[in-house]
């Protein structure tokens, strides 16, 4: 079976990388059809995610995601369109929640003062 696995670094923290994982998993349930479910630690959580032939994990750490899927032979055969369509999508999610932490910031600070 194909394997997928993607590496993102990003600097967004636990709290905010969870709520970026939380969105990647709505869009998976809604767009793919997978049902999703978290497993919340302290360091870092797994949210799984299956459907039928496609299963595997989002590691969410403060500091990175490491995703790995495993492709059953039918959609083998797509794996490269595939890898390429999660990529995009976590890569939006991320750039879209590392601007708004970047614009959070400033704001922040005038608040202090």
């Amino acid at each position: 079976m194909p394997d997928i696995r993607i590496h993102r670094d990003h600097s967004l923290g636990l709290g905010q990388a969870r709520k970026v994982a939380w969105q990647w998993a709505e869009m998976a349930e809604a767009k793919f059809d997978m049902a999703c479910s978290v497993l919340e630690g302290e360091t870092s959580d797994t949210v799984e995610f299956t459907r039928s032939g496609v299963n595997g994990t989002l590691i969410v750490a403060a500091d990175h995601f490491d995703l790995h899927a495993k492709l059953g032979f039918l959609l083998g055969a797509f794996a490269k369109t595939i890898e390429g369509e999660i990529q995009k999508n976590l890569d939006d999610l991320l750039s879209g929640a590392a601007a708004a932490k970047a614009k959070a910031k400033p704001a922040a600070k005038a608040r202090k003062k």
